[in-house]
């Protein structure tokens, strides 16, 4: 195979038989083209026959009366070998049923001339591995079976008779892989050899006219490798598999003559065929997004078989008879269709997580053996491991001194230092955090309302602490130096504690406090007082008329009125010129909506008309 393959290799192999139509198939010199004449028949009824009766295919390769051996050689040996690389491959067989499928791919077991490309790929295998001391080769065989949409395990030891039991398609990061399919280690070509013969001896088969030995069933014969460099230090090595395809045979049920169980299974055949021509149809479409891999099992378990990340060849299985002439221009056609499957194949590697980790290792020895011979052609004495608690409690009194201002900086040796001192830092940042926060807690009296007592304020902090002590007696000289006063109706103590503790004054309830003296001034000027008599003098009874209002009174009012209320007072005063503008949009909005409708009254008018 070219390195620079792109597309899927197709070849066409015609079945030698002794009624071969020379009059109808002609393969050119060049071995790559064949080409078939359909009699079209005459007309009927006067119609004219449309019928294409012409029809030329070029592939990669015609074999006819070719030995396996030479086919084995043009299709499959470079296959094979590029799996040594970590490139997957895959080989199948399609056509109709009779026309060398299985013959192709295994042989006859009585001819070990005639054997086919399975037994020939497992003998290159292992020659392979012999000429290859320096890597350590693993091989595991799979054999799956895919009999009317179910999956059977061919070499599984615990069952006489397929079930299909608990297997699933699954995808990972290398590809398709079927959940409960056993894989069984080969160490040699003869335990290889006898895990092919073992599940040939499973496969479903039966006998109709065209065939006495028929597949009832799609199998695929794979080929794990693994390779490992025995000299290259890495962690890496390659994965592959080759997948030996062998389908089941189409069927016509007019020329086979099934019936019963062999008429069920050729609908599945059939079915499971078709399904495979439609994905092919949706793989070469470039403007179709999606591709139905998920419509059958067999479509599913190729998903990565059939051209992308592998090299794959197919065989297109002909019967070279006049009567099979529209089966065999039906097989050429899909061919030509394999032809456009582009390929993007690429090296499947795998990281070893345990072979990294002791690689990993050993890098970090090497560094700290580097570093350590560097600090000693320096003169320095440095550390490269866990730090130890002496080594810890030691930063940690550094980073004290740096912050109490005892030092005016802290040395730094290597990066675990930095790290460590960074971790240190954060500890001591979160616990002057919750030292600042107890602290602010214990200075401040934070008191909360009692909707029982119309928002009267209770001493919640004193609470929180547990104090039970009285409030001093009236008069006393610990209630002199105290701040707030003493409710006389219950004796509750309202915003009661020691001067020291008393909060400096915000910047908001400082301008309050100056705009509200302002306010008294010029209600004092107004009565022609002082502020200082006035606020000496004790206050003359008033009857309730003669009581100052809120609005007009010189102390704000103890709470806000209602929104409403503020947003109508606010339009009456302040407001006034604003509302009024509103107002007149309103009218104005008003009457170009009637103008509207007037107008579009009499359109309808017009229209009627």
């Amino acid at each position: 195979m070219s390195e620079d393959q792109k597309t899927v290799r197709v070849f066409a192999r015609l079945r030698p038989t002794e009624n071969f139509a020379y009059n109808n198939i002609n393969i050119q010199p060049d071995g790559k083209t064949v080409d078939i004449h359909v009699d079209g028949g005459t007309a009927k009824g006067g119609f004219v026959n449309n019928q294409t009766t012409d029809w030329s295919f070029a592939l990669d390769g015609v074999l006819h009366d070719t030995s396996q051996d030479l086919l084995y050689e043009l299709s499959s040996r470079n296959v094979v070998k590029r799996a040594f690389h970590g490139y997957n491959g895959t080989i199948m067989c399609y056509g109709q049923t009779g026309s060398g499928k299985t013959f192709t791919m295994t042989g006859a077991n009585e001819s070990f001339q005639n054997r086919g490309i399975i037994p020939r790929a497992i003998q290159q295998v292992f020659r392979e591995i012999s000429t290859m001391p320096d890597y350590a080769i693993n091989v595991k065989i799979s054999y799956l079976e895919i009999y009317n949409e179910t999956l059977f395990d061919l070499l599984s030891p615990t069952q006489t008779s397929p079930t299909g039991q608990g297997m699933t398609i699954l995808e990972d990061e290398l590809g398709i892989k079927v959940n409960g399919l056993s894989q069984h280690i080969a160490n040699n070509e003869e335990e290889a050899l006898n895990l092919l013969f073992e599940g040939e001896t499973s496969r479903a088969i039966a006998a109709h006219q065209m065939n006495k030995h028929s597949s009832r069933s799609h199998v695929i014969f794979t080929i794990h490798i693994e390779t490992r460099s025995r000299t290259e230090s890495s962690s890496a090595y390659t994965v592959s598999k080759l997948n030996f395809v062998d389908l089941a045979g189409s069927e016509r049920l007019g020329k086979t003559h099934s019936s019963g169980r062999t008429q069920s299974e050729a609908t599945f055949i059939n079915k499971s065929l078709t399904f495979l021509e439609q994905t092919i149809i949706a793989i070469t479409d470039r403007k179709r997004d999606h591709i139905p891999f998920r419509q059958s099992k067999l479509t599913h378990v190729l998903k990565d078989s059939i051209g992308g990340n592998c090299y794959t060849v197919m065989f297109a299985n002909v019967w070279g008879e006049a009567a099979h002439l529209e089966e065999t221009i039906s097989t050429l056609r899909f061919g030509m269709r394999m032809m456009r499957v582009p390929i993007a194949a690429a090296v499947n590697q795998v990281t070893d997580p345990g072979a990294m980790v002791k690689q990993l290792e050993k890098e970090v020895r090497t560094l700290k053996q580097e570093l350590s011979m560097h600090d000693t052609l320096n003169n320095r004495t440095n550390s490269y491991d866990v730090m130890s608690d002496g080594q810890l409690a030691e930063v940690q009194r550094q980073v004290a001194n740096y912050l109490n201002g005892a030092a005016d900086g802290i040395d730094i040796v290597n990066v675990r230092q930095i790290q460590t001192v960074f971790g240190v830092f954060k500890t001591m940042f979160k616990t002057m955090e919750k030292d600042i926060e107890a602290r602010l807690k214990e200075k401040y009296e934070l008191a909360e309302k009692s909707a029982e007592s119309g928002g009267a304020q209770q001493p919640a902090a004193a609470a929180r602490r547990g104090s039970t002590l009285p409030p001093p007696p009236p008069g006393s000289a610990a209630a002199a130096n105290q701040v707030g006063e003493l409710d006389g109706a219950g004796g509750v103590g309202v915003g009661v504690a020691d001067p020291a503790r008393k909060a400096s004054e915000s910047s908001v309830v400082a301008q309050k406090k100056a705009a509200a003296a302002a306010q008294r001034k010029k209600a004092a000027a107004a009565a022609g007082k002082s502020p200082r008599s006035s606020r000496d003098a004790s206050p003359a009874p008033q009857s309730p008329e003669n009581q100052p209002t809120t609005a007009a009174g010189s102390e704000r009012a103890a709470t806000p009125p209602p929104r409403h209320v503020a947003f109508e007072a606010f339009k009456a005063e302040d407001g006034a010129q604003l509302n009024r503008i509103l107002n007149d949009n309103k009218e104005m909005l008003k009457s170009k909506l009637g103008e509207s409708r007037e107008v579009a009254n009499r359109i309808n008018e017009l229209k009627r008309q």
